[in-house]
């Protein structure tokens, strides 16, 4: 757990060293928020997050060599105890949806206000899901219980088993918020509003 009272550590990854110097520069004047380290490629941000074992890591979707959404794959494979902010240029769907299938605890973008961004920031370090609403809009666009993303039947799955979220989220590499968000969408999509619901529902489907 962050302890509220203490400055958020960050480290950044971007592709390209301006776009950097500026998250640098907005961030420099946050009393609360404190930047460890920066990298505009994948492997180097993955040694760095490795290395100063930050709070906060925030991933542009187009860093070089490994990518944004590869990278995140890699930090929740790995176990790393960090929360990951996506930055995108652009709100396409797929992109988001990508996202939030990788474990994501947030999703920025780099037209949005640069408050935005650091209000991102601290959501995802006091363990809250940030998301536009166009995330949002899309990920309950249906209750159709065929629409059940993959990772969502995982989560399904595992609750029907009788495991709770903090397992869930080992098991699978998420973090406990992720586990809730996916949660909320599968209940909405099965129409149940509780875990029982969720796992006779599981069951019955065989």
């Amino acid at each position: 757990m962050i302890n509220a009272t203490a400055a958020i550590r960050v480290v950044l990854g971007g592709d390209q060293s301006l776009v950097l110097d500026g998250l640098r520069g907005l961030m420099a004047r946050e009393a609360d928020i404190q930047v460890l380290g920066a990298a505009i490629d994948g492997d180097r941000l993955l040694d760095a997050i490795r290395r100063l074992r930050p709070d906060v890591v925030v991933i542009d979707v187009q860093l070089a060599g490994t990518g944004g959404l590869a990278l995140l794959q890699q930090i929740r494979r790995e176990g790393l105890s960090v929360r990951v902010l996506v930055l995108s240029a652009i709100s396409d769907a797929q992109t988001m949806r990508a996202a939030v299938e990788g474990g994501a605890d947030g999703f920025a973008l780099e037209a949005d206000p640069p408050s935005s961004t650091l209000a991102a920031i601290r959501q995802v370090a006091a363990g809250q899901l940030a998301f536009p609403a166009a995330a949002r809009r899309w990920m309950h666009r249906s209750n159709d219980p065929s629409a059940l993303t993959d990772r969502e039947e995982g989560v399904l799955a595992l609750v029907a088993e009788g495991h709770s979220n903090a397992d869930i989220a080992t098991a699978m590499h998420l973090s406990e918020s992720t586990v809730k968000f996916h949660l909320r969408n599968l209940f909405a999509k099965l129409g149940v509003t509780n875990r029982t619901e969720a796992a006779a529902h599981f069951h019955k489907r065989g």
